[in-house]
This record gives structure tokens, C-alpha cells and sequence, in this order.
């Protein structure tokens, strides 16, 4: 039986800011490019403000790549292009420079951080830095045995929480997530099927390396295989990690719901990211709103992942390569958003004429008054007749006095 309450993520993970988000709104109303024109950057940076808690937007000046990496047992029944146990070739690679995302990353002046979760290698292989949350070598089989125990399950999740923690304390203020593995996809695959309640065949792709379409469908099958054993267990996440998921997938979970709790935004990569992701939302509803789909990989199990999420890619670019290469293509659009929302000038004010009109009104009014004072009024003819009589009447009395 697991120590670990899943359920405390949903009280520690709040939204991000609403009032912030508003303010942004209000500001990018002022500046002197019109609401809507920049397209989806004005919603990326009010999102970045108010998962920031400030507007204007701070910039994004210290991302980070963080990639978790595994083996995975299912690897064996040739359902991926390279051969099982091969990651750790993989992360050599990405730490000497070679893969596309150390080239990007270097690029962006963006580090580089690898996380061995379960490589099938000897941990003296690699850094300290780089093996010291290794859980255990390679994930059990899914199609036919756990990946993980429950206490390796939690373990691994634990490492997740972890590194997030570490990156927050570093300050970190954006985290660019990947995997770096063989047979990710396929777990992926069947935690994306049964927390969506669909076939294999939906939510199966064919890799970052492009498989035939017969090792596409012994994937079909092992996805098949691990969905049968995942169903009975879809309402225990940790336990569903343990079944179908693997050692680097229940990590980048754990990772991905701390940084919510944090207030870390993350970037999240190809099917691998988004099928975490998906398992983070089932435990805590809040936490997509940290997490922002940074482009669309193919992998079927990844658009099925995001829209039930309701996230929206920012790039369609055709990228599988994984490794957090597709997501560190969208830092920039993040990082322009954030100066465009912060920099762009506001609009000069017009000067208050609204008391000049209301001055204009009562003069108006005054001298309509005054002109509109009633005239005299013309005397009935009855009784202008009555005085002349009275006058003459006068008159004749003086002359008669005289006489």
C-alpha cells in the first residue's frame, strides 16, 4: 500500500492568477496595436502574466530543459526503430551535444538537464547528477507484467516532485519537458487509451523513428495487451503508472503536478509529455492551466491527450523527433509574447473634454433663459378700449379745472 495521497494535489494546486489575467487584458486594450492582431500571442503572454502573478509580464529569462529518461521492457517485441535498451545511447548523445535538442538548446543559450529514471546501463555510465534518481534498470513489459512495483511507482513519482522543487528553488522560471527513451511512446499509448476510453489503434503512432507496418502493428497489439491490464486499475494513478506506465513516465507525473503546486509553467513536448500530463489532470483538474502544448508531434495518442485536456498546440511543424525538441522550438513565440505584452507602448491619452460640453450646456441654458423670459403680453382690445376712455376721461376733467 502506497504512503503517497494523490489526493492533496488537488487542494495544494491552485489557478493561476484570474485577477493578473484580467489586468493583462485591460493593458493589451491600451497598447497601440489593436486587441487580436498578434493572434494567439496575446493570449500567450496574459496566460504567462497570469501564471507569473504580475502585468505587466516579467520576461522569460532562465528556462530550463528537463528530459526524463527510460528503458522500456516492451521495447523487446520490436515495436520501435531502435533497438530495446538503447536510450542510454540516446542521452550520451543529447549530453555530448549531437541530438537536435542540445543543438537548439544551444542555440537559445537554453540548459540542458537529463534525469535517468530507468536506463538499462550501468549508472557508472553517466554523471552523478544525471543517474543519483535512478529507480531501478528499464520498466517491466506492460503487455504482459507491471512496469514498476507500487513502491518503485512511488519512488519515481517522488523523484518527479523532487526535481521540480529543485528547479523552482534554482529559479527556473519556465521548464521545457521531454523524455528520452525507447518504448515511451508505446506506454504512453496505453495510458492515453485508457484514460480516454478508446481502441489501441487510435491512439497508436509510429515513433519519433518512423516504424513499418508491421512493427506498427505489434504496437497495436502490445498497446491492446497493456490497455486489458491498465481497466482494472484506471481509478488508482499511482497504480496505473506502476501497470502501463514506466519509471521516467510516473517521474515527469510527479514533476509536472509539483510545478503546478510551484507555480512553474511547463512546456510540454510530444505524446510521452502529453500522456503524463494527462494522468496529472486526473488527479488534480486544476493543473493543465500551468501547461501549455507546445506543438503537434503526429502521435495520435498525443492529439487525443490534448484535447481531452483542451489544449491547443502552438506549432505544427511535423516534429517527432521527441527529446523536447518540438517544445524548444516554442520557447521563442513564449519569450516574443511575454516582450510584446510587457514593451509595446500604450496608446496616448486624449485629453478630457467631457467638462468643457457640460460648461457649453449651462451657458446655453442661461441665456436660453434669458431670452426666454415671456414678453408683455398684448392687451385684450376690451381693455385697451376701457383705458383709452379712462385717459380721456382724465383729460376732460383738467380741461373743465382750467375753465
Amino acid at each position: 500500500m502506497s504512503s503517497l495521497n494523490l489526493d492533496d494535489f488537488t487542494d495544494l494546486i491552485e489557478r493561476p492568477d484570474g485577477g493578473v489575467r484580467r489586468d493583462a487584458e485591460a493593458r493589451r486594450e491600451r497598447q497601440i496595436v489593436p486587441p487580436g492582431s498578434l493572434g494567439r500571442l496575446d493570449e500567450l503572454g496574459e496566460w504567462l502574466a497570469a501564471a507569473q502573478g504580475s502585468s505587466p509580464v516579467r520576461p522569460v529569462e532562465r528556462p530550463r530543459v528537463v528530459l526524463f529518461a527510460g528503458d522500456h521492457g516492451v521495447a523487446e517485441l520490436g515495436v520501435s526503430a531502435r533497438p530495446a535498451g538503447s536510450a542510454s545511447e540516446l542521452v550520451r548523445e543529447v549530453l555530448e551535444g549531437g541530438r537536435p535538442v542540445s543543438v537548439l538548446a544551444r542555440r537559445l543559450g537554453v540548459p540542458v538537464r537529463v534525469v535517468d529514471m530507468a536506463l538499462d546501463c550501468d549508472p557508472a555510465a553517466f554523471p552523478e547528477d544525471v543517474v543519483r534518481y535512478r529507480v531501478r534498470r528499464g520498466s517491466g513489459r506492460i503487455d504482459i507484467e507491471d512496469a514498476l512495483t507500487l513502491e518503485e511507482a512511488e519512488a519515481a513519482f517522488r523523484a518527479g516532485v523532487a526535481v521540480a522543487d529543485e528547479e523552482a528553488d534554482s529559479g527556473t522560471d519556465l521548464v521545457v519537458l521531454g523524455d528520452v527513451s525507447v518504448g515511451g511512446t508505446t506506454a504512453a499509448g496505453a495510458l492515453v487509451a485508457a484514460l480516454c476510453g478508446t481502441d489501441a489503434s487510435v491512439v497508436t503512432g509510429r515513433g519519433g523513428e518512423a516504424i513499418d507496418d508491421l512493427a506498427w502493428m505489434r504496437k497495436c497489439a502490445a498497446v491492446r495487451d497493456a490497455l486489458r491490464r491498465a481497466r482494472p486499475v484506471l481509478g488508482e494513478q499511482l497504480q496505473l503508472l506502476a501497470t502501463v506506465g514506466g519509471a521516467d513516465l510516473a517521474a515527469m507525473t510527479g514533476f509536472l503536478l509539483q510545478c503546478a503546486v510551484r507555480k512553474l509553467p511547463v512546456v510540454l513536448d510530444g505524446v510521452v509529455a502529453a500522456a503524463c500530463a494527462l494522468v496529472g489532470q486526473r488527479v488534480a483538474f486544476r493543473a493543465p492551466d500551468w501547461w501549455l502544448a507546445a506543438h503537434k508531434s503526429g502521435e495520435p495518442g498525443q492529439a487525443k491527450a490534448l484535447d481531452r485536456m483542451a489544449l491547443e498546440p502552438l506549432l505544427d511543424q511535423g516534429v517527432k523527433v521527441g527529446e523536447g525538441a518540438g517544445s524548444l522550438l516554442a520557447l521563442p513565440l513564449v519569450q516574443a509574447a511575454a516582450a510584446l505584452a510587457a514593451e509595446l507602448p500604450e496608446k496616448p491619452q486624449e485629453p478630457d473634454k467631457s467638462q468643457e460640453p457640460v460648461e457649453s450646456e449651462e451657458s446655453d441654458k442661461s441665456e436660453v433663459s434669458a431670452d426666454s423670459a415671456e414678453p408683455e403680453q398684448p392687451q385684450a382690445p376690451e381693455a385697451a378700449a376701457a383705458e383709452a376712455s379712462a385717459a380721456a376721461g382724465g383729460q376732460l376733467t383738467e380741461k373743465q379745472e382750467t375753465e
